[in-house]
C-alpha cells in the first residue's frame, strides 16, 4: 500500500465570519489573550475573482493555531444556521490544567460574559460563552488517563459503524459518561 498523496501539517488556520472585525479582534484580545497577528484586505476575492471587499484577521490561539475572521460589509447580516442547535458550532481552545480552566473562568465572568460549566466529558471539562458574533466558544482541559484516551481511539471505528446502520447512541464509551454522573454525585451528597 502506497503512503496517502496527502501529509498535513496541522491547521494552518480556522476562518469564520465575525460583524465588525476591530471589535473582535479587540474580544479576543482581551478575552482570551489571543495576539492579534495580521489581517488581509482586498476588494476583489482572490479565489473567485468577484467583488466582495472584506478584512480578513488572524489571531494567535497559540502552537501555531491561527484563528481567523472575515468582516464582509457588503453582505447580508450575518447570520446562523437555524437548522442547528447553537451548541453544536463551536470554537473549542485548550487549557493546560483545571486550575487554569477555572481561572479562566473567573476571568471571563469578570468581564461580564455569562459562561456555562465547568462541564464534564470524563476526560475533558469544558466552559462554554459565546463570543459577540454569536459563536459559541469552548475552554477545555483534558483531565484523561493515557489508558481513556487509547480505549476511545480503539473503540472510535465500531461506534462509527454501529452509528452509521442505527442512528442511536453505541455504549462502547459509556464510561464516559459514568465518570462524569460519580463525580457529580460526589459533589451533591
Amino acid at each position: 500500500m502506497s503512503a496517502h498523496p496527502v501529509k498535513l501539517g496541522g491547521v494552518h488556520h480556522a476562518a469564520y465570519r465575525c460583524k465588525d472585525a476591530k471589535e473582535t479582534v479587540e474580544w479576543y484580545s482581551k478575552v482570551l489573550g489571543m495576539e492579534y497577528t495580521s489581517a488581509f484586505s482586498e476588494d476583489y476575492v482572490p479565489s473567485t475573482g468577484e467583488y466582495d471587499p472584506y478584512m480578513h484577521v488572524f489571531l494567535d490561539a497559540g502552537n501555531g493555531n491561527i484563528l481567523a475572521f472575515f468582516e464582509l460589509p457588503n453582505q447580508k447580516d450575518m447570520g446562523r444556521d437555524e437548522n442547528t442547535p447553537a451548541w453544536v458550532q463551536h470554537l473549542a481552545f485548550r487549557v493546560n490544567t483545571l486550575e487554569e480552566l477555572l481561572s479562566a473562568k473567573d476571568h471571563v465572568e469578570g468581564l461580564g460574559i455569562d459562561v456555562l460549566g465547568p462541564t464534564h466529558h470524563g476526560i475533558f471539562k469544558s466552559i462554554y460563552f459565546f463570543d459577540p458574533n454569536g459563536h459559541r466558544v469552548e475552554l477545555a482541559a483534558d483531565i484523561g488517563t493515557d489508558e481513556q484516551f487509547a480505549e476511545l481511539k480503539r473503540v472510535a471505528m465500531p461506534m462509527l459503524d454501529e452509528w452509521s446502520k442505527t442512528k442511536k447512541a453505541p455504549q462502547h464509551a459509556a464510561w464516559l459518561h459514568e465518570i462524569a454522573r460519580e463525580e457529580h454525585a460526589d459533589r451533591t451528597d
